[in-house]
């Protein structure tokens, strides 16, 4: 319904569903999405989503014929936001590998350091 454009709300704006989990008695449908843009934009997504829900509830009914249409709860992917947080980070240190320690300047033990005391 979403990749279709049945739903006509501007503030979902472009969205990725990553994944869905479903509990065992199809009573509750969890519905993960990234979306580009701010925070703000973001909100604005998630109460699109959420105006969008009763409609997208009866869509389902009618054309799955279950006896009862699971609630929806769609949740913003932090996942893939994590994941390019990552992917950023090994590039940066790619570019920019920090100075190796010279022996000099490493920190330095004494044999006290590695005792065991029982």
């Amino acid at each position: 319904m979403l990749s279709r454009g049945d739903i006509h709300d501007p503030g979902i704006g472009f969205i990725t569903l990553t994944r869905v989990t479903v509990s065992p008695d199809l009573q509750q449908a969890r519905v993960f999405y990234s979306s580009l843009g701010d925070e703000k934009a973001r909100k604005e997504t998630s109460k699109a989503l959420a105006r969008a829900t009763p409609y997208m509830r009866r869509q389902i009914g009618s054309r799955l014929r279950l006896r009862r249409v699971p609630e929806l709860e769609f949740r913003f992917d932090q996942s893939i936001e994590h994941q390019d947080r990552v992917e950023r980070i090994i590039r940066e240190l790619h570019e920019h590998p920090p100075e190796p320690l010279h022996p000099d300047t490493a920190p330095q033990t004494t044999p006290d350091d590695h005792d065991d005391h029982d």
